[in-house]
């Protein structure tokens, strides 16, 4: 359950021993505490705990000397048989009961373990087992054990209810006695008291006062009673271990992200509603399969319920809601959930064959009316409706909810309804009745509803039935169609267990009109009776036979767990609704996909399950060596397939030779496989990785040659692919300058040594591989000049007739470059098998000497950004950022004109070396673009970068300190704004955003602006007509100026307007529009607040507006203007209720008639307009953005 602890209900007289006495299998090794996997608990979801009980309660010893009553005795079992069988609260129905007495003989003298006679109840043989000196624990203990000699069959099942009563055969009124019940199986054969009594009380102390002895001459009875009871649903007393829902009911669940339960049962129930599932399919989603369409990803929900063996997961489809990680753990309103749901669908299906399917399966209609009485006139409004809200509190039905409903309110006396200027003032009646229902009836029972006296959302566990069948024909209209019964048949009970912060949902559904109900728990299904189903979520008092049960403290005990949602179906459209969806009936695409998918993963788990049989090899080959741009010779962890400098990697058998991998290596690199030779690898201490020896036996096993070169320092071998220079001797062999030539396979060392070169680029500003050469150790570092002219086919003069000259550096770690001395010999400079030369062309006619060694900056990267030497370059590379640039979404006028860019910058660079670079890239003036930091929860913009002296790309993306406004921030991504204005000019102004209303209240454009930080609020309205485009105050006419805060206006800011900019804070919003004509000379009398809420006034919405009434004028009238002033029409105002919100009543608002007159109600100074509908623009807790944001 999400949120919630297991809680079981102790119930006195009906349970045994405590929890840790019941053991379910006597011969595990002995402790002191046995525990039993199943205690003999009621479900846990359906009761609701009373912390006052005791545990130790429940154990039963009668007393012979009760007062006045005749002591029961144990040899009467037809009344034992009463009291150590109780009713069961699952109320299961008896199949067979029976008793069986074990007379023990010899009690002191018996073995450590005794097995009573087998006798037979239900069909079942049964046997009692004993622990005549306990097991490990200071009590005799007693079990009820299957008596099968040679054991259960594998499919043995028998749900029981038994007690054992052991007693004094001398005198019967002394006994003990205890009742469990339990599944036996196969696996849990017996089950009992593992403490049923203690030994010291059997011979040591006189049995409740009696005088005399439990257990007189080592001699006793114990007396089974055993009631074998009907398996209904297969799952009675069940432990689910093992459980498999496909196998045993043909469904599967869905599993629950963390608190998605409540999504969880209403989609189970929207699924068996077959009708929708088929019209899901039926919208195209063939051109956009993609996990972002919520339609599509619906449908492929629906599908793998249909084909799956295993509960299916809902994480595509909360993802295509736009749902971030923390959503999943708050639970959403189940009713709002639906609507949107069904409103996203039916968008989807517009303009399909299914655009129609929606109404007309979960849509009817309801009229509101008032009537009156002594005159024939009545004014009415027919709405749409979805859904029916029921009253659970002060109602004990559905019947009675639905009549409370279309209850008729007399308007009289002071109330009396205006009925326009014929009828005047006149008695009238008030009320809703439908006029259709729709085939597919959504029931949401109001369980949860505000509470005054604790100021919070309360849970009403008010007992409230609903019948299997019930007729809806009592509330409709008199003319409505009834050439069709309005007979509805119970289909789903959407139920919560808990209370409004932490519970659990789960449903029971009937999938087919004439089939069982199951019960859908997240990823569990089982079946269910009607009674689970229907009376066990009435809520109320928690109640076995029609016993009340009650607290220590003498209050009931409520259930936890009640309705909230149920489906009911027309019975005369069941067949319709409830139509078989065959396989034609999924879309072909979506069937190719799942399958596709179905394959990825097959073939992955087959990867998985083999991966110890294969060995992963990286090779650097010549051409990977000559892309890579970066240190050292490659990046072992990049992927080879996106970039061409990565390693090549090779999934080989373990037992595959060296000599089978170097063919692989040859086809892949259209090489010659006896002019490759491979090197081991080796891991240096300066953190750097370069080849050490070749490999000269290739008939070794890549497993073997693993242990020995790298054991399990790494789970991958990595070697280098060294092509042949040198051609080949007369037997087509390769010749290689280090000969293996000793029988054992060492190699024969020369004065030869290898080294890898790289060029330097100045002009590209580029750095790449140029291949490996092999030259003595006694050679000078000049003497690589000609080499190196020779490898890159370079002449040895410039056009210029003077000579190429070249800078060297050894590349010892990539944040240690050192320049070589020319006339030092390569042994002398400490050159070995593997080391990197890098090169670049020099402007000086000598090849590096002592001059080359000129300190060079690296502190900071030029001004201008070209490098000019390899050391600057390569502290470049140990700095690069790839950084990803986005236009802001909102600050940019037109943001659909620059595209998303990377850009590679030193994490070096200064904000306005940043700022150049991105201004190049957009052809725009560097001092001119501000840039934010990206929210790495949403992706979305977090908060606006400060431009200093001191700021630079490193501490831009990551903060040397964490605050709560950069914990959450992406480090490698930037928004960037383009300004009118320098960045260094706007820290002088004040950002502020002004929603414009451009077309009365419905359309609303923010504009953003720049105000001084000294101005004030005329400023703001200047910088609006400037920014906006719009005549001025003089020309088009006076502008009003207003603050909201949620949702309501706060403060109007009138001429002359001179309050402080600084003051205007940033925690409301500023609305901006022209005052209508007709408002200019209105009173303040005559204007009124208007705002928008959905359902309840508290949750209000969208932009409120000032409006003017006038005395006299009938509603009717009123939203005329009101259409005109909110720029509404159609439909969409239609929907709209209005009511009048008093501060004194605010709660419960006074919906308006059209007869009514809002002057004469709305006669207080603080009355509100409300406008009730549908928030379309919700936003989820904390800020998240729409429910469906895709």
């Amino acid at each position: 359950m999400d949120g919630m602890t297991d809680l079981a209900l102790v119930l006195p007289k009906i349970v045994g021993d405590d929890p840790a006495d019941f053991d379910s299998s006597p011969e595990q090794p002995y402790a002191e505490s046995i525990e039993s996997p199943n205690d003999m608990l009621v479900d846990p979801e359906d009761l609701i705990v009373d912390s006052d009980l005791n545990e130790k309660d429940d154990v039963i010893n009668i007393n012979p000397d009760s007062d006045g009553e005749p002591a029961q005795r144990a040899d009467d079992y037809e009344a034992m048989k009463n009291l150590v069988l109780p009713p069961l609260p699952e109320q299961p129905e008896t199949l067979a009961e029976g008793y069986h007495t074990w007379h023990i003989e010899q009690w002191r003298g018996a073995k450590r373990r005794e097995h009573g006679p087998v006798f037979e109840v239900g069909g079942f043989p049964w046997r009692v087992l004993m622990f005549p000196y306990g097991n490990n624990v200071d009590h005799a203990s007693f079990y009820l054990e299957q008596g099968y000699p040679d054991g259960p069959p594998e499919d043995y099942t028998c749900c029981a209810q038994f007690g054992l009563v052991l007693w004094n055969p001398k005198c019967p009124e002394l006994y003990t006695h205890h009742t469990a019940h339990h599944r036996f199986t196969k696996e849990e054969g017996d089950w009992g008291f593992t403490r049923f009594v203690e030994l010291r009380k059997l011979w040591n102390s006189t049995w409740e006062d009696s005088g005399r002895l439990l257990v007189e001459g080592d001699e006793a009875m114990v007396t089974a009673y055993v009631r074998v009871v009907k398996d209904e649903t297969g799952v009675l007393w069940h432990n689910f271990l093992n459980y498999d829902s496909k196998k045993e009911t043909g469904f599967v669940g869905l599993k629950n992200q963390g608190a998605t339960c409540y999504l969880n049962s209403l989609i189970q129930s929207l699924y068996f509603t077959n009708a929708f599932r088929k019209a899901i399919y039926q919208i195209p989603t063939g051109d956009e399969e993609t996990l972002s369409n919520s339609a599509y990803t619906l449908q492929r929900l629906f599908y793998q319920l249909q084909t799956s063996d295993n509960a299916v997961g809902t994480n595509e489809l909360t993802k295509s809601f736009g749902w971030e990680t923390r959503h999943i753990f708050e639970q959403q309103d189940v009713q709002e959930l639906s609507r949107k749901l069904m409103e996203r669908m039916e968008e989807k299906m517009k303009g399909t064959e299914a655009e129609n399917v929606l109404p007309s399966l979960f849509s009817g209609k309801v009229r509101t009316y008032i009537s009156c009485i002594n005159v024939e006139y009545e004014s009415r409004r027919v709405e749409d409706f979805w859904d029916v809200q029921l009253n659970v509190s002060g109602n004990r039905s559905i019947e009675e909810g639905f009549k409370d409903y279309v209850q008729v309110e007399t308007m009289d006396g002071e109330n009396q309804y205006f009925a326009g200027d014929e009828f005047k003032l006149q008695d009238a009646k008030k009320g809703v009745i439908f006029e259709s229902f729709p085939e597919v009836l959504h029931l949401q029972l109001k369980r949860f509803q505000y509470d005054i006296e604790h100021d919070a959302m309360m849970k009403v566990n008010d007992r409230y039935e609903f019948p299997e069948t019930f007729d809806a024909e009592p509330y409709l209209s008199t003319d409505a169609d009834r050439s069709e019964p309005w007979i509805y048949k119970l289909h789903s009970v959407l139920v919560h267990s808990g209370d409004l912060n932490a519970g659990h949902y789960y449903a029971f559904i009937k999938p087919t009109k004439d089939g069982w109900f199951y019960k859908y728990d997240d990823d569990k299904v089982t079946k269910a009776t009607l009674r689970e189903a229907l009376e066990d979520n009435f809520g109320g008092e928690y109640t076995v036979n029609g016993t009340v049960h009650m607290s220590k403290a003498g209050t009931p005990l409520m259930r936890q767990n009640s309705a909230y949602m149920l489906v009911y179906i027309r019975e005369s459209r069941q067949d319709k609704v409830l139509l078989p969806v065959l396989q034609e009936d999924t879309p072909p695409h979506l069937q190719r996909k799942l399958d596709e998918e179905a394959a990825v993963r097959e073939a992955r788990k087959k990867e998985r399950d083999e991966q110890h049989l294969y060995l992963w090899v990286k090779v650097i080959t010549e051409d990977t060596y000559n892309a890579h741009g970066g240190t050292d010779l490659t990046n072992f962890d990049a992927n080879h397939d996106v970039d061409p400098a990565a390693a090549r990697p090779y999934r080989m058998l373990r037992k595959a030779t060296l000599r089978e991998l170097i063919d692989k290596v040859a086809e892949d690199t259209n090489a010659d496989p006896n002019k490759l030779r491979l090197w081991s690898m080796v891991n240096r201490q300066n953190k750097t990785t370069r080849p050490d020896m070749p490999l000269s036996n290739l008939d070794v096993t890549l497993e073997e040659a693993h242990q020995k070169l790298v054991g399990s320092k790494t789970a991958e071998l990595r070697l280098w692919a060294e092509p042949a220079q040198e051609g080949v001797d007369k037997d087509g062999n390769a010749i290689w300058p280090v000969h293996p030539s000793t029988p054992n396979g060492v190699a024969h060392r020369t004065d030869l040594f290898l080294l890898f070169l790289k060029y330097f680029d100045v002009d590209n500003q580029q750095l790449s591989g140029a291949g490996h050469i092999y030259i003595s150790r006694d050679k000078k570092v000049e003497e690589l000049a000609p080499v190196i002219l020779k490898k890159m086919g370079w002449p040895e003069k410039l056009p210029s007739g003077e000579r190429l000259a070249l800078k060297l550096f050894e590349e010892i770690k990539p944040s240690m470059i050192e320049p070589l001395k020319a006339k030092q010999s390569l042994k002398a400079a400490e050159l070995q098998d593997g080391d990197i030369v890098c090169f670049q062309k020099s402007t000086d006619s000598r090849v590096s000497s002592e001059s080359d060694r000129e300190s060079v900056s690296l502190k900071s990267v030029p001004i201008d950004g070209r490098i000019e030497d390899a050391r600057q370059f390569y502290d470049f590379l140990v700095h690069r950022r790839v950084v990803r640039f986005h236009p802001h979404p909102v600050r940019n006028a037109n943001p659909e004109e620059f595209e998303n860019f990377s850009l590679i910058l030193s994490a070096k660079h200064s904000y306005d070396q940043m700022a150049a670079k991105v201004g190049e890239r957009l052809g725009l003036d560097g001092t001119h673009l501000r840039f934010w930091t990206v929210n790495a929860t949403t992706n979305n913009p977090k908060a606006a970068v400060k431009r200093g002296p001191s700021q630079t790309l490193q501490t831009i993306l990551n903060p040397p300190y964490s605050t709560f406004s950069n914990n959450n921030q992406r480090f490698d991504s930037l928004f960037f704004e383009v300004l009118e204005i320098s960045l260094s000019e706007l820290d002088t102004k004040k950002p502020v955003t002004v929603y414009w209303l451009s077309e009365g209240v419905s359309k609303d454009e923010a504009v953003n602006i720049l105000v001084p930080k000294n101005g004030n609020a005329q400023d703001v309205v200047n910088a609006l007509i400037k920014k906006a485009g719009i005549d001025d105050e003089e020309t088009g006419g006076p502008i009003r100026l207003y603050e909201l805060h949620s949702h309501k206006i706060h403060k109007e800011h009138t001429p002359p307007r001179n309050q402080s900019v600084i003051s205007i804070t940033d925690y409301v919003t500023l609305v901006a529009e022209r005052i209508p004509k007709e408002d200019l000379d209105a009173q303040q009398n005559e204007i009124i607040q208007a705002f928008h809420f959905q359902g309840e006034p508290n949750k209000a919405h969208g932009i409120p507006f000032r409006f003017r009434i006038m005395e006299n004028e009938k509603f009717a009238d009123t939203k005329k203007r009101l259409e005109k002033r909110m720029g509404v029409k159609g439909k969409n105002f239609e929907k709209i209720k209005f009511a009048v919100v008093k501060r004194s009543s605010y709660s419960k608002p006074t919906y308006l008639n059209d007869e009514d007159v809002i002057w004469e109600i709305a006669s207080n100074d603080d009355d509100m307009l409300g406008l009730d509908h549908i928030d379309r623009t919700r936003v989820i807790r904390n800020g998240a953005g729409d429910l469906f944001l895709k």
